[in-house]
């Protein structure tokens, strides 16, 4: 068997091409990703990736279900041991800004790209990444949520309104990074947050100081 044969055999295989295509896809653009294109990156037939995705909205569909694994292990999963409320919270957009600062995709933030890209579209790609918003939007109020019943954050304090300040200060400092600088501005987008949980938290000592 020829190399694209052993390539493309298996789960870690296909692990590995979808790696590279989530890679892709933050500087290409969701839409600009190709079967070609993947199989140029990586050297390899179009042919072969034909055994895993039959068309670019199959291949599409799993770059955004791979995007999420990726970020739930880098992101929400660690979050997630720390305890449930306003350190929970914090952690999650904390480790946010360290995925951005550690470069792990070259256009910053997939799920940020993708969502400007196929806003004004329809279809299969659209419909699912807005799945992946709203489940993200919900995951961030039901943490505000537990801050809140808690008694770490002011009674009256809705948490929706505080999970679309963590998304607000993400997804503008992700843009704005590489224009304006990677260090000030994630320095600036962990001080925006916390000042601003600060002023309705009941408990200032709970957050440390953003380093």
């Amino acid at each position: 068997m020829g190399p694209d044969g052993r390539l493309l055999r298996g789960e870690r295989t296909r692990v590995a091409v979808l790696d590279q295509a989530l890679q892709l896809a933050t500087t290409a653009g969701l839409d600009g990703l190709s079967l070609s294109q993947v199989a140029d990156s990586l050297g390899v037939s179009k042919s072969g990736l034909f055994a895993h995705w039959r068309s670019k909205e199959d291949l599409q569909l799993a770059v955004i279900a791979h995007a999420r694994a990726q970020w739930t292990e880098l992101v929400i999963s660690p979050a997630l041991e720390e305890p449930r409320g306003l350190r929970r919270l914090w952690a999650v957009h904390n480790l946010r800004l360290n995925f951005y600062e550690a470069e792990i995709l070259p256009g910053g933030c997939f799920f940020a790209n993708a969502h400007f890209e196929f806003n004004a579209r329809t279809g299969a790609v659209r419909d699912r990444l807005t799945v992946e918003l709203k489940d993200w939007m919900g995951f961030l109020t039901s943490l505000a949520a537990d801050a809140v019943a808690l008694g770490e954050l002011e009674a009256g304090t809705d948490p929706a309104d505080i999970a679309y300040q963590t998304e607000s200060v993400g997804v503008c400092a992700v843009v704005q990074a590489p224009v304006l600088g990677a260090a000030a501005t994630y320095r600036h987008a962990r001080r925006a947050l916390f000042d601003h949980l600060r002023a309705v938290t009941t408990d200032p000592t709970i957050l440390p100081e953003p380093t």
